[in-house]
């Protein structure tokens, strides 16, 4: 996870030298460089945890993306998807990456929120587990114990909206037992759960220690905007250039994912030295194989439709925010046409 004090220091100091080799690749003189660092603009970050869906972002600050469109980016992981908006709300934060939901609860409640692109494109959870085999049919999850995050993260959403669609009564037929995100592996593993619905890299981490993916919501839900860049109308008013370049950043970003897998890979490791190199390789192999991470910044209807559809079933939202009131594709246009 991104933290304060020296840490955050340090992986700044990481990225800007990787940013710097970047641009030195390009063909950039020194004096240039130097220009260009002096005339960054801050850009305050958040994202909802520290996790490789959102890997678009972290290839796009190691090859020096964001820097050389003019963007000095300050991340901070905010800890959930609630966290991750009410940083934006609050004004710590000028951008939030998670569950677009948030945008869409805020403005339906006569509060802000605009969606200018999308980071996953699809669900980015697995059902993992050390005792069970794997399947397809939903039904399967009965009598299961189940570890996802709280509620109204992503992943606790996408289980109860599964379960209840299989004709299954949540609590009696099988029951979500909620646990702290970036924990449900953890809970899984010690015996809290049959399965864990959790994102890379802690499926790949809980792969190599015995567990195996059983489910994929990633190919039973489809298209999907899991993940959004999620922004205020007050911040795109007072600096279109800002979110311009923050939106192209990402789509160029997100071409070279899956144009450059080995490099998506080497940032990776960077990003959980902690982990083991073969484990954080899996995990974007699994990532870019069942095409998570977006492909194009872009918001599509289907994705927005589907998470949409999950969350008024849910009772989460109303759905009364039309598609084009909310998500501001104009910038992902512009950033289409710009990477041709």
């Amino acid at each position: 996870m991104i933290r304060g004090g020296s840490v955050q220091i340090d992986r700044r100091a990481l990225l800007r030298g990787t940013a710097g080799l970047a641009l030195a690749a390009a063909g950039l003189p020194l004096a240039g460089r130097g220009a260009v660092a002096a005339d960054l603009k801050t850009v305050r970050f958040s994202e909802a945890v520290h996790n490789l869906g959102y890997i678009n972002l972290y290839v796009g600050m190691h090859a020096g993306i964001f820097e050389k469109n003019g963007l000095d980016m300050q991340v901070s992981a905010a800890g959930g998807d609630t966290q991750t908006f009410a940083a934006v709300l609050g004004g710590s934060a000028d951008f939030a990456i998670g569950d677009a939901t948030m945008a869409q609860i805020s403005r339906e409640n006569g509060g802000p929120g605009v969606v200018v692109g999308t980071v996953v494109q699809r669900a980015h959870y697995f059902g993992v587990s050390k005792t069970l085999e794997p399947f397809t049919d939903p039904a399967k999850f009965k009598g299961l114990k189940i570890a996802t995050s709280p509620e109204p993260n992503t992943n606790f959403s996408v289980a109860k909206r599964l379960i209840e669609k299989a004709g299954m009564k949540l609590g009696v037929d099988a029951t979500i037992v909620p646990v702290n995100p970036g924990t449900e592996i953890a809970a899984m593993l010690a015996g809290q759960a049959d399965i864990a619905i959790a994102y890379q890299p802690g499926v790949a981490s809980a792969v190599a220690q015995g567990a195996k993916i059983v489910f994929d919501f990633s190919t039973y839900i489809g298209p999907f905007c899991n993940t959004g860049i999620m922004v205020l109308p007050s911040t795109i008013e007072k600096d279109p250039d800002m979110v311009q370049a923050l939106v192209t950043s990402f789509e160029e970003a997100s071409r070279k994912t899956y144009a450059d897998p080995a490099f998506a890979k080497e940032v990776a490791r960077k990003e959980f030295p902690d982990l083991a190199g073969d484990v954080v390789d899996a995990a974007i192999e699994a990532e870019l194989k069942y095409l998570i991470p977006a492909q194009s910044v872009i918001t599509k209807q289907d994705q927005w439709a589907n998470l949409m559809d999950m969350q008024v079933y849910l009772g989460n939202a109303k759905g009364t925010v039309p598609f084009d009131k909310i998500i501001d594709n104009s910038f992902a246009e512009k950033a289409i046409k710009m990477a041709g």
